[in-house]
């Protein structure tokens, strides 16, 4: 008996589901750490007091290094040779461009997607999974394709898969763009580079070509983006699957 695969809206709500499974954990987590520290922190009180900001001090700078490092070899991150680039430098936790920023579960009051595809030199490039989510990853690989289920960090723009939806999910409804799409990513965008790729950039919109600075392109409901690097590549139109 073939097993039909779950829908996109189906995966979406296990992802939920799982995320919020995760928010729990991790608040239970902080809690227990809170406790310790506390505990610790009336211990060291009689005497130990300099010591111990400095151990805590050089602790923060050894976790930062630890979850850059971690993040980097995480081999749950999209390694797949067709990438544009990797997600191994992206943002950890920091606010981008002073208007894109992460929290431990995805905010969905503001909630459009938009799509993005690359080609290079007349070849595809994938955009991966899990930009704007800070690994680890909870991957669910019962699709077509990987799909980032969870993750540490949500950022208000972030992809699940490699289909190119780019998900904005903020608290407050504004305008974002896709140069902070790519701030976040933390992959160069202009009108003579994309990612790594350097050459004469074509830009379209909705199937039609726009001129300008690509970083402008407002992320709206449904936009539809394709950036031509070098060769110049006729419009492919995308389907959105439904779901969406």
């Amino acid at each position: 008996m073939t097993q039909n695969k779950p829908s996109n809206a189906e995966r979406r709500r296990i992802a939920q589901q799982r995320i919020a499974e995760q928010r729990k954990a991790d608040s239970r987590r902080q809690r227990n750490a809170m406790i310790a520290w506390v505990v610790g922190g009336v211990i060291l009180i009689g005497g130990a007091g300099t010591a111990a900001a400095f151990a805590i001090g050089s602790q923060n700078h050894d976790n930062k290094v630890a979850a850059a490092t971690k993040q980097a070899k995480d081999p749950s991150l999209d390694k797949s040779a067709s990438l544009l680039a990797t997600t191994a430098n992206q943002v950890t936790g920091e606010t981008v461009d002073g208007v894109v920023k992460s929290d431990q579960m995805e905010a969905l009051a503001y909630h459009i997607h938009a799509h993005l595809q690359i080609y290079v030199n007349g070849t595809q490039k994938n955009i991966p999974y899990g930009i704007g989510i800070v690994p680890p990853y909870s991957l669910d690989t019962s699709g077509s394709s990987p799909f980032v289920s969870g993750g540490s960090k949500f950022y208000y723009l972030h992809t699940h898969d490699e289909t190119g939806v780019i998900h904005v999910e903020s608290p407050t409804k504004r305008q974002y763009t896709l140069g902070n799409f790519f701030d976040v990513w933390k992959q160069p965008l202009s009108s003579t580079q994309v990612g790594p790729n350097k050459g004469t950039v074509t830009v379209y919109v909705d199937g039609k070509v726009v001129t300008g600075d690509p970083r402008s392109i407002v992320l709206t409901e449904f936009k539809k983006i394709q950036i031509d690097v070098g060769t110049n590549t006729a419009y492919k139109d995308f389907t959105w699957p439904s779901g969406y």
